[in-house]
C-alpha cells in the first residue's frame, strides 16, 4: 500500500504579518510555490509575499 502523507501548514503575509492562512496538502513543497507564484485564485493571491510560519505532517 502506498501511504501519503498529509500536511497541515500556516502562511503569514510577510509584510503586516496580520493575516494567517491555515491550510491542508498532501505535496507541501507544490502547494507553498503555489501560493508564493500566485498560481491559484482565491485568498492568498490577493496579498504579497507569504512565508511558512508552521508545517506539520498528520
Amino acid at each position: 500500500m502506498n501511504k501519503k502523507n498529509g500536511y497541515t501548514y500556516i502562511l503569514t503575509n510577510v509584510h503586516n504579518k496580520v493575516s494567517l492562512y491555515p491550510g491542508v496538502t498532501s505535496d507541501l513543497v507544490k502547494r507553498v510555490y503555489e501560493h508564493k507564484h500566485k498560481l491559484v485564485e482565491g485568498f492568498t493571491e490577493k496579498f504579497n509575499k507569504w512565508e511558512d510560519l508552521y508545517e506539520s505532517i498528520i
